[in-house]
């Protein structure tokens, strides 16, 4: 089991209201990621979730039974945190067999969950050791293990991989998707970072302001957000958007740019928006007239950013590196394409059927 339902979830501080209603169900054994800026309203609701924080409205029901007044420990999740929370005078196995000992667990039981959990995780080696002479890595390892051998229902995880460096993290990432599969338990994990929530999640929650945007799929998200606000947010680099010109006071590049991407987009669109990948560069007598303002080496490929006439943020060309030599200051012609994949927006922000 581990089905997770949240009905109209609300949570406020006296008269400041930070989740506003959020309905969500976690299917069992899905692993789902809670995405958004700092602020919104994500780590909040895994709390309120984990029992950690009071419910000031709605429902929370795991596996059908309704766990707002219910003990934390009663609610059979188990959650990871940010920081790795262990007992500096513990070893590895004492840290990780605590909460059954506290339990009433016998000592032959713990050593046997214990064990096998650290095969799992792979540091039965480090069974011994003492927090301090472990890896940021192999804490985060540690404090995983120390939620596995209680066996819940859920894991809640709570941007457990913040305090990793770059590497370390995407080690973690596979080792997290791995864990996944293997114990096939339900996951709902907290991130700001939407390449994390991309390469790991099954589904993906949005939040914004303390509600949910948009929910689905990496790619649905990718390719059919909801809104702008989704738009934005996952993808990196960033999505191009480009604004409706005034008619007759736009320069002509702005105007030529829009005309090249709303030919197959809606009539109506009062904004666009396009992918870095789907932005061609070329000469300045191929395409819309822009100007190069910074080049991005990345080894593979190279962002390009360019300023174009009328359109007050730079927009972003990702190209293969092989592609040529840019330099700042060059005029280059922006390149759409004759079948573009813009993403068209209305006034108040919503995609376009």
């Amino acid at each position: 089991m581990g089905q997770v339902s949240l009905r109209a979830l609300r949570k406020s501080y006296d008269a400041i209201e930070v989740i506003r209603g959020i309905d969500l169900d976690v299917v069992e054994g899905e692993f789902l990621v809670f995405v958004g800026p700092s602020g919104c309203g994500k780590s909040t609701t895994l709390r309120m979730i984990a029992g950690l924080e009071t419910i000031t409205g709605g429902d929370l029901l795991i596996d059908g039974v309704r766990a707002n007044d219910m003990r934390p420990a009663d609610r059979g999740a188990a959650m990871v945190f940010q920081s790795y929370a262990l007992y500096p005078h513990m070893t590895v196995a004492e840290n990780m067999g605590f909460a059954l000992k506290m339990a009433g667990v016998s000592k032959a039981q713990r050593n046997e969950q214990v064990g096998r959990t650290a095969e799992i995780l792979r540091i039965t080696d480090l069974l011994g050791r003492y927090p301090k002479e472990l890896s940021g890595g192999q804490r985060q390892r540690v404090a995983i293990g120390r939620a596995i051998v209680r066996k819940p229902k859920v894991f809640l995880f709570d941007e457990p991989l913040s305090n990793l460096d770059a590497a370390l993290r995407v080690n973690m990432r596979i080792e997290l998707s791995r864990l996944h599969k293997g114990l096939r338990t339900t996951m709902i994990y907290v991130t700001h970072d939407q390449v994390e929530a991309m390469t790991m999640g099954d589904r993906i929650a949005v939040f914004n302001q303390g509600k949910i945007e948009q929910i689905g799929g990496p790619m649905d998200l990718y390719n059919r957000p909801a809104n702008e606000f989704v738009a934005g947010f996952i993808g990196s680099p960033r999505i191009n958007f480009i604004d409706r010109p005034e008619a007759g006071k736009a320069p002509m590049p702005h105007v030529e740019l829009w005309k090249s991407l709303t030919q197959s987009a809606h009539p109506d669109a009062q904004r666009v928006g396009i992918r870095p990948e789907h932005v061609g560069v070329g000469s300045p007598e191929q395409g819309v007239r822009a100007m190069v303002e910074l080049v991005e080496q990345l080894g593979d490929s190279a962002m390009v950013h360019l300023r174009v006439d009328g359109i007050a943020t730079l927009l972003i060309a990702k190209i293969a590196s092989h592609e040529g030599t840019l330099a700042t200051g060059q005029a280059v012609g922006l390149l759409i394409g004759a079948s573009p994949k813009a993403l068209a927006f209305d006034s108040q922000g919503l995609l376009l059927a």
